[in-house]
């Protein structure tokens, strides 16, 4: 099948596939539209079953990347990278190498950056082959921290920002006792857990790997699920922070959370879902809105000058987007998701 046929497939600009048998690797890169300014996306290590699973992935990444740069009110387009591999298994340096020149042929097109499977590490090695690796030479830190490069950080307070403002919107309440189910104790999600910790919101975590999980009950009084429970948890809200499409037709019917805001991206297996979970009374914080921290983040440290307090207030502006989202969705009788996703195609539409 051509990837014109995929049913993922969205006017996307350019899809590059990339296989190096002595690095071991298989990659693919997808652009989806660069109207606001040179696609930006992060590149995702993953086993996927297949590489038909793999583009599918990418494909939906990269157009979720372009409505993501659009609503952050950012100049950068959408693209994404993906690495078929287990990363704590078969990944290797000649890998990351092979996959900065990957990004390099590009010619500047595509910026790639952390996610999934990816680390600081993993970024620099491409860096000595591409100029095109964002988030190797951080300058700015939301919190007044020492800057790494991890995006992960401003990602989840991003999320933390996003959910305040939807259980204000949904709940009508603050965070003090609000109960969270989070699905994904990873760089995201356990530092998402940690905000809601500080603002005193009860805690249910789970993750296919032990490790986020376990700190989270020892550090921060979580409680542990079982990863086949935490969707159907009877809580305020669901933070759905592992690979996408975790809501759809199976899933939806459990859910029982009034308030859905996550990192993941791509959450809903498609749009419908959307309209349903209106039907059900559960309101949803679009999956690229409210998990913007990250580009932000990028955009800033490729800025000439910016500072500290200014990606701060750039991050925090997630809320009031989101607020916005909601007000709208009530008004028109709505699904957040399709509110959303017609603002942010008004704004990478064709320039002129």
């Amino acid at each position: 099948m051509s990837v014109f046929d995929h049913i993922e497939f969205d006017n996307h600009e350019h899809v590059a596939f990339y296989h190096d048998k002595e690095a071991g690797l298989s990659a693919i890169i997808a652009i989806h539209n660069t109207n606001l300014g040179p696609a930006l996306g992060g590149c995702r290590m993953w086993p996927y079953v297949s590489s038909a699973e793999a583009l599918t992935d990418v494909l939906r990444l990269s157009k979720g990347m372009t409505y993501k740069a659009a609503m952050a009110n950012i100049a950068l387009g959408g693209g994404k990278s993906v690495i078929i591999g287990d990363p704590r298994k078969q990944k290797t340096p000649a890998m990351m190498e092979a996959m900065g020149r990957f990004v390099d042929s590009l010619g500047g097109k595509y910026f790639t950056a952390e996610d999934s499977g990816i680390s600081v590490t993993d970024l620099q090695t491409m860096a000595t082959q591409s100029d095109y690796i964002a988030g190797v030479n951080a300058q700015y830190h939301y919190a007044d921290e020492q800057p790494d490069g991890n995006p992960a950080p401003s990602t989840a307070y991003g999320v933390f920002v996003g959910l305040k403002a939807s259980v204000e919107h949904g709940l009508n309440r603050s965070l003090e006792g609000v109960s969270v189910a989070i699905q994904g104790m990873g760089h995201v999600g356990y530092r998402l857990a940690s905000h809601l910790h500080a603002a005193g919101a009860k805690l249910y975590v789970a993750d296919i790997f032990p490790e986020g999980v376990e700190k989270a009950v020892a550090e921060l009084g979580a409680t542990a699920v079982a990863p086949e429970e935490i969707l159907g948890l009877d809580v305020d809200v669901l933070a759905p922070c592992a690979l996408g499409a975790a809501i759809n037709d199976q899933t939806l019917p459990m859910i029982k959370a009034k308030v859905i805001a996550g990192a993941a991206n791509n959450q809903l297996a498609r749009e419908e879902i959307g309209d349903m979970l209106v039907e059900r009374g559960i309101l949803y914080a679009p999956d690229y809105v409210i998990n913007a921290g990250g580009i932000i983040d990028i955009f800033h440290q490729r800025m000439e000058q910016s500072s500290n307090a200014a990606m701060r207030k750039h991050i925090e502006a997630i809320g009031t987007t989101l607020k916005e989202i909601y007000t709208r969705a009530d008004a028109e009788k709505s699904a957040t998701n399709r509110v959303a996703n017609i603002i942010a195609e008004e704004r990478f539409s064709l320039k002129g």
